[in-house]
């Protein structure tokens, strides 16, 4: 028996990879999408500009897009998936929770909030059991989970894997980010051709404060934040897909490059259906991970890692991800699966 799903923000670019996940998803079955006024009572096909390299799903390509109110979302629909801008989320997802709504959110609203269950399964799976204190603070019959930014889901498996090992006291971190990132519209390419932007607004701010929540840990009432310090730089580049960070750590204990290279590779994955075979994939070669060469690397959904170096204070690396895919669609299908298997749906 799947459950039945609902994709709000459907017809945007991480809506697009929902769909390329969800369709074939052994677990899930997508009952309803949603997009703004203009795309209401379109079929998909037509109120969508598809841009993933693949054709758009006979299944989902009829469907009419309904408008994004819990009115218009089938009541037997058991979770949503969202991908709404975040000045949208911030009260349309909230509505959904307190139709009785679950909502696995990609939106950047809330993130931080003290009873929002920010989630990577493998790093921090026991959080999602934060809702219980959420829906008891607002009194809602649904329930709300978040998956961190793209950049900063890049960086924390390597990371939690260096805590448990050594211990983290400071992480710093440069990011070079693709076009992707930012959506379909957002770097002209006047802007990017040629050219690298030392600054993304706001990224900065999430990367500190997320990966701190992340690697904090749950008591059963609340979430305690890592004490590190974290320091970010965000710099947009012009590649398609693949966010690749150059990571410098302080750690509690002295660390050796192989142990810290072994301590990423055994870091453990989950059994999920999305889950990589390897969480941390770590490479030798120095002038490893490459955007091009390692972003879809299992699908996607893992994390490559290389040029671990140890220095006067702990360790230097490089890490990667596929944005759009470990960092923002496939994160919020893997947070589902993580509802479903603790019975949140």
């Amino acid at each position: 028996m799947t459950v039945r799903a609902g994709i709000i923000g459907a017809t945007g670019a991480v809506g697009q990879r929902l769909i390329q996940l969800l369709e074939p998803h052994p677990e899930f079955e997508i009952a309803a999408l949603t997009a703004s006024e203009s795309s209401a009572g379109k079929s998909y096909r037509d109120a969508s500009k598809w841009r993933i390299n693949m054709p758009i799903p006979e299944s989902i390509a009829e469907m009419t897009v309904q408008a994004t109110d819990p009115d218009s979302v089938p009541d037997d629909v058991d979770i949503i998936f969202s991908s709404l801008p975040s000045s949208v989320g911030e009260q349309v997802e909230s509505e959904f929770c307190e139709e009785g709504y679950v909502v696995s959110s990609n939106s950047s609203n809330s993130r931080t909030a003290d009873d929002v269950p920010l989630t990577v399964p493998e790093i921090n799976a026991d959080h999602i059991d934060l809702l219980e204190v959420q829906r008891d603070n607002r009194g809602w019959d649904g329930a709300l989970v978040k998956n961190p930014n793209c950049s900063t889901i890049t960086m924390v498996p390597p990371l939690a894997a260096l805590e448990e090992a050594f211990g983290l006291e400071r992480i710093t971190v440069s990011t070079l980010q693709a076009v992707s990132g930012a959506g379909y519209s957002g770097v002209t390419s006047m802007e990017i051709i040629d050219n690298a932007i030392p600054h993304i607004g706001g990224e900065e701010n999430k990367m500190e404060t997320e990966s701190r929540k992340l690697l904090g840990e749950f008591d059963g009432a609340e979430i305690h934040w890592h004490d590190a310090q974290v320091d970010a730089s965000c710099n947009r580049i012009p590649t398609l897909d693949g966010h690749l960070e150059n990571v410098w750590t302080d750690t509690a204990e002295d660390v050796d490059a192989e142990a810290a290279a072994e301590a990423m590779r055994e870091y453990p994955t989950l059994d999920l259906h999305s889950s990589p075979d390897q969480l941390v994939h770590v490479f030798e070669e120095p002038e490893r991970p490459q955007p091009r060469l390692d972003r879809d690397r299992e699908n996607g959904m893992a994390i490559a890692a290389g040029g671990l170096q140890e220095t006067e204070a702990g360790l230097q690396f490089n890490c990667l991800a596929h944005n759009t895919m470990r960092g923002a669609a496939g994160a919020s299908v893997l947070n589902g699966e993580l509802l479903l298997e603790k019975g949140y749906l």
